[in-house]
């Protein structure tokens, strides 16, 4: 198209489109540290402060707060005071960015902006060859799933997500043997473990440092009815040893993800149950168009989730493998009973309900 036919309104307004990209991409950076640095925590309990008030109040350096305070503030999320050099931070604004606000703190998602973007070369330099990068070569990956799955999960298990199962509660009350199969740091398993402990609960993973964080904060709590191990899921070797076995946001990242699911199927006892969390979305490109998040969530597969799975020579599923493929392969692992359950509050997750 030469620029004698190009339709100039068009083409500008997708200039401003651009240029707004720019500063909403600066701005999810500025979120991702002011979270990190409870900037966000301590301005939501403080009533207009100048740079200097802030800073003391955080225990920062004063002239990096005053020019993160300058970017938040042309961008809108802040608000300012020229007479009183003041600033503020609008409470209809802190509801989405401290802690004290989650599970609807999307400060915590804005981390992975800065997180996917140290791998960028890497990530480059497999456009051609193909192949991926290695868990081990994303810092703090796991340290941010464990907080982003501590709202997701954490926040909503007990009152939402274990009622999904019909008279699950009741059994883990009783006392039943459960397996969370790439638990992470096992933030679900730990919280599970404290609130029933008649049952007995096995976290598997690969990360050696999930592991020991995990262990580590079992020991803080005095629990005795969980045990972590370092498993490869699609190793997982086990017959009819687990009445529940629960995953977290992982088979897509599986590089053998259909092996993992007929390990899972194997493991269960005869009237066991798979819960599987994972994201919620269509194997069909165009039947995402509309999704809230479809930018994001490919974005982290290409920059993560495909790329660990193609690094171990694996399927490369990626984050929006979709629910029609899901099913299929759930099926073919010889799960003949599947269901797909929503939260009113969760639009991200679908949560599969798997029997025999």
């Amino acid at each position: 198209m030469t620029t004698s036919t190009m339709d100039q309104p068009t083409s500008e307004a997708f200039a401003e489109r651009l240029v707004g990209m720019l500063n909403e991409g600066a701005l999810c950076l500025m979120i991702s540290i002011g979270h990190r640095t409870a900037l966000f925590d301590a301005m939501a309990t403080l009533p207009p402060v100048t740079s200097e008030e802030l800073a003391a109040a955080a225990n920062l350096n004063e002239r990096y707060v005053r020019e993160w305070l300058s970017a938040l503030t042309t961008g809108g999320i802040i608000t300012y005071d020229p007479v009183t050099r003041s600033f503020h931070l609008p409470a209809e604004h802190a509801a989405w960015l401290t802690r004290a606000a989650a599970p609807n703190n999307i400060a915590v998602a804005a981390q992975y902006i800065p997180l996917l973007s140290s791998v960028e070369e890497g990530i480059i330099e497999r456009f051609r060859p193909g192949g991926g990068l290695h868990y081990h070569e994303y810092p703090r990956f796991h340290a941010v799933m464990a907080e982003d799955s501590g709202q997701t999960v954490v926040g909503a298990l007990f009152d939402y997500i274990l009622p999904l199962v019909p008279d699950l509660t009741q059994q883990l009350e009783t006392g039943i043997d459960v397996l969370d199969l790439g638990c992470g740091e096992g933030r679900a398993l730990i919280e599970l473990a404290a609130a029933f402990p008649h049952s007995r609960f096995t976290g598997y993973d690969l990360s050696a440092a999930a592991l020991a964080a995990g262990r580590e904060a079992a020991q803080r709590r005095g629990l005795t009815n969980l045990h972590y191990a370092a498993i490869d899921a699609a190793h997982l070797d086990e017959t009819a040893r687990y009445d529940l076995i629960v995953t977290f946001d992982a088979i897509h990242d599986q590089a053998d993800p259909a092996r993992v699911l007929a390990n899972i199927r194997r493991a269960l006892r005869p009237n066991g149950v798979y819960l599987m969390q994972d994201i919620r979305g269509s194997s069909v490109l165009e039947r995402n168009l509309d999704h809230p998040l479809a930018p994001f969530m490919y974005t982290i597969s290409t920059m993560h989730c495909m790329s660990v799975s193609l690094a171990a020579g694996g399927a490369g599923l990626g984050t929006m493998w979709g629910e029609e493929l899901a099913q299929t392969m759930l099926a073919d692992a010889g799960f003949s009973n599947v269901q797909i359950e929503y939260l009113a509050h969760d639009f991200q997750n679908s949560y599969y309900i798997a029997r025999v």
